[in-house]
């Protein structure tokens, strides 16, 4: 496999890492038609266990067919496809080898009463990410959340596992808990939760878009001090790349709610201009006609090639 100058450079940022965890990493970052950029697009699919199937996949059919991901990241030259272990079970035997996957290891529901502190099971484990021929675990923390701590504790464990086996590490990382909902998304509390995940040993680090607003009051006083611009989206991407040790840790960004396709590829635009490493989409991509999720992610691929 052919690495581009690009891709070693990324890969020098990881100094402890093994061969065979380098070597998955670089698959993802060299697939696909952003291949080799140092830039990452990835479908994510793990929605119908946080939502529930029908809210996630009756505004278009075809996607219930576990097949479909597949075929779309493929057909997308998408770099990696991320889901839970039954959606990457129900294609791994078709489909092995044609796609990089990520078996996201932790899953919550909607079903559970919204007393319960926000927290996740641990739903599959580093041997199947190895049986189904994997490149990469995928695991959520919530920082702010009462039960965070056991969480850390839980992906400092399946990490060290992983990075033995030769996995690469990709952390959603997604406040919650003892925030305000506009907290949920603030730029402190976004980069805050995205440099806790590098401390906790993820090679990649998934985010939501943060928006200006300061939850903290303690953390605002720094933000004031040392006049950090946020004012734009662009600057509050750099904040949050800065926070994964400048840089030296790849930072993802989500693509939330479903929107008009020409706001995931300005969304994309932004992202790029701002230093981050790529998008992770999931709804945007599943809930539109096929046709039509190919051309905005053609659109996408299209802002990070020339990025």
């Amino acid at each position: 496999m052919r690495i581009t100058q690009k891709v070693q450079k990324i890969l020098s940022y990881y100094e402890t890492d093994n061969p065979g965890t380098k070597a998955n990493l670089a698959k993802i970052l060299m697939n696909g038609r952003v291949g080799g950029s140092g830039k990452l697009v990835i479908l994510a699919m793990d929605q119908g266990f946080e939502h529930g199937p029908d809210r996630s996949f009756s505004p278009y059919v075809p996607a219930y067919d576990p097949h479909y991901p597949y075929k779309l990241a493929i057909d997308a030259g998408l770099s990696a496809y991320a889901g839970p272990l039954g959606w990457l079970e129900a294609g791994a035997g078709t489909f092995f080898g044609q796609i990089p996957t990520i078996l996201k290891i932790n899953s919550s529901n909607s079903l559970i009463s919204n007393d319960n502190v926000p927290d996740q099971a641990i739903t599959a484990s580093v041997n199947d990410a190895l049986r189904l021929g994997c490149s990469a675990i995928g695991f959520t923390i919530y920082p702010g959340s009462d039960a965070s701590l056991e969480q850390f504790e839980e992906l400092r464990d399946l990490s060290a596992q992983a990075k033995e086996a030769g996995l690469g590490v990709i952390v959603w990382s997604y406040p919650r808990g003892n925030l305000s909902k506009n907290g949920e998304r603030a730029i402190d509390v976004i980069s805050y939760g995205a440099h806790m995940a590098a401390l906790l040993g993820a090679h990649i680090i998934k985010v939501k878009l943060p928006t200006d607003h300061l939850e903290n009051s303690e953390i605002r006083k720094s933000f004031e001090i040392n006049a950090i611009a946020i004012k734009t989206m662009q600057e509050r991407v750099q904040v949050v790349v800065r926070s994964c040790f400048n840089g030296r840790r790849m930072v993802i960004f989500s693509g939330m709610e479903m929107k008009d396709a020409n706001e995931i590829v300005n969304d994309a635009k932004v992202i790029a201009s701002g230093g981050g490493f790529g998008s992770i989409i999931g709804r945007n991509c599943f809930q539109r006609p096929y046709d039509e999720a190919l051309s905005m992610l053609q659109s996408v691929i299209d802002v990070y090639q020339n990025s």
